[in-house]
């Protein structure tokens, strides 16, 4: 064991050259960050996903129904031993061999089947209240500075009480984050959100440990920049308040974009790649903290495509904020499918079928498949 901690820890991979963990330890002068002060954020974490789970249940859900928000979710599909057992054991997106397959043992037309396929997953999704009480988080501040400042006297630079308990409340929040994945409904970009979070764990870890706080600093800032925006978006939009909805939507849009397109390249990461490489220059944990600074970058220009085209499309129909990746307004990472036929009928009842070019429910003059999206068309689900 003593060894392997000796490879983790091998000071030519963390620090500089000529500089020791023996430089970086805390005197009377100074005080430097220290690995041990990250065990904090783990049980910081866990309080902060319980202090979430009470804060929604109190202060969020009461709120969200004063807003006369629906508690109330998507409607139940009926109860179906054979359907449900394909839709838990098999697939939840059956393809039309298996659709006129169950249909024929049901004595079901393949719409019916469609239908109750759609409603099932549904049943999966949260309500509209549920997704208030999760915006209601964020809180956002901000400070710059110039960014050679960054690395003068690197690392030896003495570690401030504000910035270290910054760091443990930052790693803490995103461990939440990465927890409360795995017990929330799963979202459309659940491996995309996990990676995200995974890096910028990693970014807090990697840039605390090496004594990198005030570059770190200003990545954390940044990032946090349009959070609030887009939260106070969503929530305004389950409300029902749509023109303060697309206000924020389009301030979000105009933050989100400017900061993860804009200060972020040209800022960020000019000081991190090329001021700081002709100040200190290269080491190996330098590489990978550069390589997950540019990981982020390529999510930020994901992320900033996906926002640039919904808005776009909202505008040529005259409405902002139809749907957005990033869940802001409809929350299409969640949103609820629906049908060209009422969901809210009678139960299917057995009924005569004709196996013809329609009988998958396709309607070819409109390429719909079965299904309407109410508004503006949402993408398949993936």
């Amino acid at each position: 064991m003593a060894g392997i901690l000796a490879w983790f820890w091998n000071e030519r991979f963390w620090l500089p050259h000529n500089v020791t963990w023996a430089d970086l330890k805390n005197t009377d002068e100074a005080t430097f960050p220290q690995a041990e002060d990250l065990y904090l954020a783990c049980p910081l974490a866990f309080c902060i996903f319980m202090i979430r789970l009470v804060f929604e249940r109190f202060i969020a859900r009461p709120c969200a129904l004063g807003l006369k928000i629906q508690a109330n979710g998507p409607q139940k599909a009926q109860p179906n031993a054979i359907l449900e057992k394909v839709f838990t054991a098999i697939t939840k997106h059956p393809d039309e061999k298996r659709l006129e397959g169950l249909s024929k043992q049901l004595d079901w037309d393949v719409r019916t089947i469609q239908r109750w396929f759609r409603q099932r997953r549904n049943q999966e999704k949260p309500s509209t209240l549920a997704r208030f009480c999760e915006s209601m988080n964020g809180i956002t501040t901000t400070w710059l500075w110039n960014t050679r400042e960054c690395w003068y006297n690197y690392p030896y630079q003495p570690l401030t009480v504000d910035i270290h308990y910054y760091y443990i409340l930052e790693l803490s929040f995103y461990l939440s984050l990465l927890f409360s994945q795995f017990t929330d409904i799963r979202r459309k970009d659940f491996l995309i959100m996990f990676l995200h979070h995974l890096a910028t764990i990693t970014l807090i870890t990697f840039s605390y440990v090496n004594n990198m706080a005030r570059v770190g600093t200003l990545v954390m800032c940044l990032h946090d920049a349009a959070d609030v925006l887009m939260e106070v978006a969503k929530m305004a939009n389950y409300a029902k308040c749509q023109r303060l909805c697309n206000l924020l939507f389009v301030m979000f849009a105009m933050v989100f974009v400017s900061s993860r397109l804009g200060v972020y390249p040209v800022w960020i990461l000019n000081t991190t790649l090329f001021e700081s490489w002709e100040i200190v220059g290269p080491y190996p944990s330098w590489w990978v903290f550069n390589l997950l600074l540019i990981l982020l970058q390529f999510l930020h220009s994901f992320w900033s495509y996906l926002i640039v085209k919904i808005a776009c499309r909202a505008i040529s129909r005259g409405k902002v904020g139809k749907w957005n990746p990033l869940h802001v307004s409809k929350d299409d990472r969640s949103d609820i499918e629906s049908s060209s036929d009422e969901d809210n009928g009678p139960p299917p009842a057995p009924v005569q079928k004709h196996y013809n070019s329609t009988t998958n429910g396709t309607n070819k003059a409109h390429g719909t498949n079965g299904y309407l999206s109410a508004g503006a068309p949402c993408p398949d689900e993936h």
